[in-house]
């Protein structure tokens, strides 16, 4: 069954051929019955012979050279731009740098936002921490610092009885900050920037990275840290605690210790101290 298949395939594919190569030769001898008589074939006739009929056929009385028409260059006019139109490759190319340019934009805005102080609220700008009274109420009952997120930093109490010492080595809003009760620290630990964590049973802020140690105003007490933690002006208006992130002040030299407030119980982190 398979062969009967395949043979009856091949004589239809010979049909098919000779029927082909016989339209072919009658589309040929058609062209060249349409020729007329008196025009030489280049197929039929060798180039010497061609050209002998040639210039018999010019020689001949009543046969007319034609002369050549008028060809005067036309003047240049531009193509259209919206008809010329853009190939494949020009639009490739003109989307490949439009992608490239709006990468590069997205990214240069979202680097300046990241690095541009933010005027309308949040780090960078004059943060409302809250009621005084409030803050210190909510230190007192929880024993631990209150920390305000959008301004990345913690406020604690500042004894009355240690202002004496404070003004030898505060100025500006930070003691003016002490002299109303508070102070407001910067979250980085200013020996390589973790977050420093407030420690419940030592009642010190202790960082987990590399053990540096600050007691509960933020003077330094232990671990490589080269200061006390960085700071904030602060100003009380109204009764709302205002805090100045937009300034960041250094903390005080390895040494200080104005309030006196050593570790009051164990330490989260160990060897800083």
């Amino acid at each position: 069954m398979t062969v009967a298949l395949g043979i009856a395939a091949v004589v239809v594919l010979l049909v098919l051929v000779v029927f082909t190569t016989a339209r072919r030769r009658d589309g040929a001898s058609a062209v060249r019955a349409s020729r007329p008589a008196s025009t030489p074939s280049p197929a039929a006739s060798s180039g010497r012979e061609y050209e002998r009929m040639a210039q018999l056929a010019r020689r001949t009385p009543g046969t007319d050279v034609a002369t050549a028409a008028d060809a005067t260059p036309a003047a240049y006019v531009p193509p259209d731009p919206e008809q010329l139109g853009v190939t494949r490759r020009q639009f490739f190319n003109r989307s490949i740098v439009a992608m490239m340019g709006l990468s590069v934009s997205g990214f240069g805005t979202a680097a300046l936002a990241f690095l541009w102080p933010s005027a309308a609220g949040g780090f960078g700008s004059d943060v409302n921490a809250g009621n005084l009274e409030d803050i210190l109420a909510t230190i007192e009952s929880t024993r631990e610092p209150f920390y305000v997120p959008e301004g990345r930093f913690f406020i604690n109490p500042y004894p009355t009885e240690s202002l004496t010492k404070a003004s030898a080595v505060y100025s500006g809003g930070v003691l003016t900050g002490m002299e109303a009760g508070v102070v407001a620290l910067y979250q980085k630990c200013v020996h390589l920037g973790c977050r420093v964590p407030w420690c419940d049973t030592s009642q010190w802020f202790e960082c987990p990275c590399h053990g540096s140690q600050y007691n509960r105003v933020g003077e330094k007490k232990g671990g490589p840290a080269p200061r006390g933690l960085d700071r904030f002006p602060v100003t009380v208006s109204g009764g709302n605690v205002m805090v100045a992130t937009g300034t960041v002040i250094q903390g005080p030299p390895i040494g200080v210790n104005t309030t006196g407030q050593e570790a009051e119980g164990p330490h989260c982190v160990s060897g800083g101290h």
